[in-house]
């Protein structure tokens, strides 16, 4: 991943650590959002790269076991930097995912760059 900076409001004092607009790593790419109900910036995971072929019961990383509806909730940036890398796995794929609030899906966001 790229780096991640300190931005603070002069006039309220809010500050959130955070990209500053899109940023990819190897694995993972994420977009700076604003969200309109919760006031705060966050990084979004828009793509991640994942093993393929993937189990038939789970479609995607972050789909319950047993669901085969569409992906709900794209993992949190803090899911994501913790996750741990399959070495075994000799094939890839990238699933993308819409910008979407980490603390509700319902939440009106839009990107942000610095």
């Amino acid at each position: 991943m790229g780096k991640t900076y300190w931005y603070e409001c002069e006039r309220c004092g809010y500050r959130a650590k955070v990209s500053g607009g899109p940023d990819r790593g190897i694995n993972v790419w994420v977009q700076t959002i604003v969200c309109r109900e919760c006031k705060q910036l966050y990084d979004a995971v828009t793509r991640m790269k994942v093993s393929d072929p993937l189990t038939p019961l789970r479609l995607h990383p972050w789909q319950p076991l047993g669901s085969h509806q569409s992906r709900t909730r794209p993992p949190a940036f803090s899911q994501v930097l913790q996750r741990l890398p399959t070495p075994a796995a000799s094939r890839w794929r990238w699933l993308s995912s819409r910008l979407q609030c980490p603390v509700s899906a319902v939440h009106k966001v839009e990107a942000w760059n610095e």
